[in-house]
């Protein structure tokens, strides 16, 4: 359930980012029993537990009957004993069908109302670009080093976008640009394979990635937008060519009542972005060369080349930083091509090829709208 996952990771986070299970159920219209409901579905079922004979006698020591069971979490403690937290129809009080049908209802038709949010304003655009997060990736650290799965994935997004803004408190920000798509999503079929089918190690099942990708985004987006009015721009993408594009727009719905976030997410490779005297070019990183993209910008964009004086492309996919730099006849006018970091671990056929130990991190940047690129923000893990 989309819901489900928000409510998860939201409640997971609670304690870091200071909202409460109440407070979110609240702002859900929904009530705490609900949300806790909600939770517990997330935790391992009754009848998936590995050891039910240790289950049953927790269960029969207190009276519980196994029909009555909602969910139940389950652990080992340091001296190996199972230890469980069981949840009854009786504790919550509730229907459960009745509250799973309210919950389908209110996701079919929700889309949220955002108050318009007054910001400072100023001169500066915050640029915002967590590359290749690749949501369903698997690493075993034992086989690789570094753990990574779809939670970690999802807390070095968040840690990483706070960070960012954390960073550039210090700028008068007028907008922000958000940049999604770059291989959010690891796979893009039910077969767990890229859209041209190499096979991936995953972590979870393709749908989970989906919905766990789009609040993420969600999540990053009512952040950024307390910042400054948040532009959405999708890169297509070599893992996720389809689901990518199809999560994009989903997004866009989420947002449709918010004044303040626009989107471009159009099944273009290439995309521009002007802001003041800078272009600013995006897409994956696996398209064109990159030798051409300089002349693709002015082939392309023409208008916008004659009257910016500051030119950048952002590329992905890669991993790790490169960063060239291209001079016309003015040489203090030049187009910048930059790779972005990613926060993603190597897999385990990246650990055994060697591709490995580049620096994870969440990029951002800050450019003057007169004076172009005048800081560059990264946040490290």
């Amino acid at each position: 359930m989309l819901l489900e996952h928000l409510l998860h990771y939201k409640n997971r986070w609670k304690t870091k980012y200071n909202m409460t299970t109440k407070e979110y159920g609240k702002r859900l219209r929904l009530s705490t029993a609900e949300v806790d409901l909600i939770l517990h579905r997330r935790a391992t079922v009754v009848d998936n537990i590995n050891n039910n004979t240790a289950l049953d006698i927790h269960l029969k020591e207190r009276g519980i009957p196994k029909k009555d069971v909602v969910s139940v979490k389950h652990w080992q403690s340091g001296s190996g004993d199972y230890r469980f937290s069981v949840v009854t129809k009786e504790n919550l009080g509730l229907d459960e069908n009745q509250i799973w049908d309210k919950i389908n209802t209110f996701v079919e038709g929700y889309s949220p109302a955002y108050e318009p949010v007054e910001t400072p304003g100023g001169n500066h655009l915050l640029i915002v670009n967590p590359a290749d997060i690749h949501i369903g990736k698997y690493a075993n650290e034992v086989e690789t080093g570094e753990q990574y799965d779809c939670t970690t994935a999802v807390e070095r997004v968040i840690e990483g976008v706070i960070g960012l803004i954390n960073k550039s408190s210090g700028f008068d920000i007028e907008r922000v640009l958000f940049c999604i798509g770059n291989d959010i999503l690891h796979i893009d079929n039910v077969y767990s394979t890229t859209t041209k089918g190499t096979y991936q190690d995953t972590d979870g099942k393709w749908w989970e990635h989906y919905e766990i990708a789009l609040m993420l985004y969600v999540q990053c987006i009512e952040m950024l937008r307390m910042v400054a009015p948040v532009d959405v721009l999708h890169s297509m993408s070599n893992h996720d060519y389809q689901s990518g594009f199809h999560l994009a727009h989903t997004l866009k719905s989420w947002f449709r009542k918010a004044e303040d976030v626009k989107f471009d997410i159009g099944v273009a490779h290439r995309k521009y972005y002007k802001y003041g005297t800078n272009l600013i070019g995006l897409e994956h990183g696996d398209g064109a060369r990159m030798t051409l993209l300089p002349l693709l910008m002015a082939q392309e964009n023409p208008t916008d080349w004659s009257s910016t004086t500051h030119r950048y492309w952002y590329l992905h996919h890669i991993h790790h930083k490169v960063k060239h730099k291209w001079l016309d006849g003015k040489d203090f006018i030049g187009v910048t091509v930059e790779y972005m970091r990613s926060p993603s671990s190597a897999d385990s056929w990246h650990s055994r090829k060697g591709f490995t130990g580049a620096p994870k991190a969440c990029e951002g940047f800050i450019h003057h709208s007169e004076s172009g690129q005048v800081a560059r923000l990264t946040h490290y893990f």
